[in-house]
């Protein structure tokens, strides 16, 4: 049966998907060191993953804008 589920169009945009995701949180954890929480309690935990995510999404931000090119004197 697993196999069945494995073989079809559905199973594969999702583990696509999931791979989208789990890279940002193993960038997360790897590049901006979330792999230990700081802040104490929930509301802290909470606060500071907003952070690094807002971080991460200002990482995406700034690759889109273009560079502009220097102008030829």
């Amino acid at each position: 049966m697993a196999r069945d589920i494995a073989a079809t169009d559905a199973y594969v945009t999702s583990r696509r998907e999931r791979k989208k995701v789990e890279m940002l949180f193993a960038h997360l954890k790897r590049i901006l060191k979330l792999d230990r929480l700081r802040l104490r309690g929930p509301n802290g935990a909470r606060d500071e993953f907003h952070l690094a995510a807002a971080a991460q999404n200002l990482r995406k931000l700034a690759k889109l804008i273009p560079v502009p090119r220097p102008t030829p004197a």
